[in-house]
């Protein structure tokens, strides 16, 4: 049994259902759970962390990534392109992708968001080429190494340029083929129970590189076997204008018609609804990854997320592809998600505390998890912590509940806390060398874009 105390916390900012926020309790807890919240609590345990001069939150989660593509972020020749021409130049380079590439890229990137207080990272992976070997077995290896908590996707696509999708034939499978795996891919890594480290969704890359049986089968296997639906949705006029001409629908009526629409199916960007299909999102339960960054830079639009929280949307944040976003901070997307909305929605926006809940139980709704999301007994000790005594958040913590939004943090967070063991302390990786990491990720992406 492993046991911590983290002892006479200044601020707790719980994130539960009565949106508490108490000051200089202690926790304790054991085994990965978070067995006593109070004052002077009467426990013994392995580790006792001083806690008096710390900030206290549940841990961020993460609701979409492309992890492979950080070793193809601030590329000159797409930095001002838009959707559709900026994959189609990318696809180029990941068609080269294999095992050790997705191992060090994901390392990469779930290494950094744990530095910035991410304890659970959904990756949505779709590129499989041929040959390049176990690709998610790669991704749960990284994750293990981290500590972090990871929901990995068997994504997939299987209309190349020749069927009028975007991927080359080389990184397209058949949907016999795709299925196949899937259902391994669940039955090998997937567990549904209280605290799971591992679990996998069904993830089809979207609607304009995928067909309909493959969208249609996909959402009846994972009904099968209990796992949870994703796709990219509504993100650009030009995929509005694809299901359009091709389909004569809407993409959310498309999906809808292939059965993509529940409680179990969420969707990363839907920027590009109208107001009856934000009422139907919000009557079936059906959530939105919300990535402001990556719409900015792709100039994708604005997700109307101030009417979505009103009308009870699922909503979760998320960092979304390092090639787009160019980072993997969920923190500097917190503060950004809330400047972009005071922007455009001025007070109707979402405050920095609405946008900190988006981060955490917000992000666990999407993933189906009520396990995480909030610092409350009973639930498991994902959380981060932050020293009120830093220079750049003089003057700030008058509202702890908000400042991520308002002022943001620059630079890592003090201590990252998964199941109940530190990963990150004072700034750094606790598992893995960060030295030595980021020397072999840098030489694997050089020689992988041909450099």
């Amino acid at each position: 049994m492993h046991t911590t105390l983290i002892r006479n916390l200044r601020t707790i900012v719980t994130c539960d259902g009565k949106d508490r926020v108490l000051e200089y309790q202690d926790l304790y807890i054991e085994d990965g759970i978070l067995k006593a919240i109070g004052a002077n609590l009467d426990c013994q345990a392995d580790e006792i962390l001083d806690g008096t001069y710390l900030l206290c939150y549940p841990g961020l989660i993460n609701t979409h990534h492309h992890l492979y593509q950080i070793f193809s972020r601030n590329l000159e020749a797409v930095q001002n392109l838009e959707l559709f021409p900026w994959l189609k130049y990318l696809y180029e380079i990941w068609k080269n992708l294999d095992e050790n590439i997705v191992r060090l890229s994901s390392m990469t990137g779930m290494g950094e968001l744990m530095k910035h207080g991410c304890t659970t990272c959904f990756d949505h992976h779709y590129v499989f080429p041929a040959g390049a070997g176990d690709l998610i077995a790669a991704q749960f290896e990284a994750a293990d190494q981290l500590g972090i908590r990871m929901h990995a996707s068997r994504g997939s696509m299987d209309l190349s340029v020749k069927d009028g999708g975007l991927p080359p034939d080389s990184v397209v499978q058949s949907v016999d083929e795709i299925l196949r795996d899937s259902a391994l891919a669940i039955e090998r890594w997937h567990d549904s129970s209280f605290g799971s480290m591992r679990q996998v969704a069904l993830a089809p890359c979207s609607p304009f590189s995928v067909s309909a049986d493959l969208l249609r089968e996909s959402a009846k296997l994972a009904r099968q076997y209990g796992v949870r639906l994703h796709t990219h949705l509504a993100e650009t006029k030009d995929e509005e204008r694809y299901t359009l001409e091709r389909f004569g629908l809407r993409p959310l009526a498309y999906m809808e018609s292939l059965g993509w629409i529940g409680s179990d199916v969420w969707y990363a960007h839907g920027i590009h609804f109208n107001d009856e299909e934000l009422r139907l999102l919000a009557d079936t339960g059906t959530g939105i990854a919300h990535c402001p960054v990556s719409n900015m830079k792709l100039a994708s639009g604005v997700a109307r997320i101030p009417e979505m929280l009103r009308l009870g949307v699922k909503v979760g944040l998320a960092v979304d592809g390092s090639a787009s976003q160019d980072g993997s901070s969920l923190l500097e997307e917190l503060r950004i998600c809330f400047l972009l909305h005071r922007l455009h929605a001025s007070n109707a926006a979402p405050t920095g505390y609405d946008i900190l809940k988006m981060a955490t139980r917000g992000s666990a709704a999407l993933l189906g998890r009520s396990d995480i999301g909030s610092i409350e007994v009973g639930k498991c000790a994902d959380l981060f912590l932050v020293d009120s005594r830093r220079l750049e958040l003089v003057g700030a913590t008058f509202d702890p509940k908000a400042v991520f939004g308002t002022v943001g943090l620059r630079g890592p967070v003090d201590y990252t806390m998964v199941n109940g063991r530190f990963t990150v302390r004072e700034g750094r990786l606790c598992t893995v060398d960060e030295e030595a990491l980021s020397e072999r990720a840098q030489r694997a992406c050089e020689t992988y874009l041909g450099l």
